[in-house]
């Protein structure tokens, strides 16, 4: 392969990731769907392929979609065993994140909804509230129609329309994070609870402890729970590594809490706000979903002082 041909596909594997991200919620999987699609491009007759973008977003839409239909794919999803894989501020696989739209689509809360869409429909989500490719071109894409397209659309848009959320920017975030630590490190239910809305649900992966993720929904459950989770003990450092430190930070375009220990992150809570109140918290422990984070967390910009120095 020549240098041209090569810098023709590396021009837009920042984009591919991100679409294969979005349609996967794993960063691991969006970058072996990057490679698989680098390998077609190696492979193909590039003096042939007219608009190279289109034709590589093609590819790695359907070999993403591939992955989500697989046998492995639909065990592990269909048994509650599955979160994304929490992203931080700042990489490149959020991107593009310009409008409402594009923010809202890597959301944790999103990510999850997208989950009760069917593969098609997922991508047709995507690639229309993402991307902004025409129903015209996700036809092409999904070798779908037009019309199939635009009804894929419109029942992607009511189910995400059911996750609501406030934006924030990134000063009002950390001050949302830090009222959370506040309350859920102070012993007090009361005041937990004061920061949920009235149909508020908590979601863990334990850990990665558990054969199934761990749900919580009304504000006094999720307060009591998060008020036992706050509460340091010798195994929990055990299970950490260490004493973390409790940051303030934005993961997946949201307020999220991330522990680190040194400089490895043990764990995060992304916050879903609605109005002025937490609406959702989605907490990710298994040591697999928090490679990239931690090595972002790493090359990061140097990070605000830590809401507790020592956990």
């Amino acid at each position: 392969m020549d240098a041209a041909t090569l810098e023709r596909f590396e021009a837009s594997r920042d984009r591919l990731a991100s679409l294969a991200y979005r349609l996967l919620g794993s960063a691991a999987d969006a970058e072996d769907v990057v490679q698989d699609a680098f390998l077609r491009w190696q492979a193909a007759d590039t003096a042939r392929i007219e608009v190279p973008e289109a034709w590589l977003t093609k590819v790695a839409t359907n070999l993403a979609l591939d992955r989500l239909r697989s046998a492995k794919a639909r065990r592990e999803r269909a048994v509650g065993d599955w979160l994304p894989e929490p992203l931080l501020e700042g990489d490149p696989m959020l991107g593009p994140l310009d409008t409402v739209e594009q923010r809202e689509s890597v959301t944790v809360a999103v990510l999850l909804l997208l989950e009760r869409l069917n593969p098609t429909e997922r991508a047709v989500y995507v690639l229309r509230e993402a991307f902004s490719h025409s129903h015209k071109e996700i036809a092409q894409i999904l070798d779908i129609t037009e019309s199939a397209s635009q009804q894929h659309a419109l029942r992607a848009r009511r189910h995400v329309r059911a996750e609501s959320r406030t934006e924030v920017d990134r000063a009002a975030a950390l001050k949302i994070v830090e009222a959370f630590v506040a309350a859920a490190s102070s012993g007090r239910t009361e005041a937990l609870v004061a920061l949920l809305t009235d149909d508020a649900t908590g979601l863990s992966d334990g850990a990665g402890l558990m054969a199934t993720l761990m749900r919580y929904s009304g504000p006094e459950q999720m307060a009591r729970v998060m008020r036992a989770g706050f509460k340091p003990t010798d195994a929990k450092r055990r299970l950490a590594g260490g004493v973390p430190a409790l940051h303030a930070a934005l993961v997946n375009d949201a307020p999220a809490l991330v522990a680190t220990v040194d400089d490895h992150v043990v764990g995060t809570i992304v916050l879903h706000v609605r109005g002025d109140k937490i609406a959702k918290a989605v907490a990710t422990a298994a040591p697999a979903r928090l490679h990239r984070l931690t090595a972002q967390w790493r090359t990061a910009a140097p990070h605000d002082p830590p809401l507790m120095e020592r956990w």
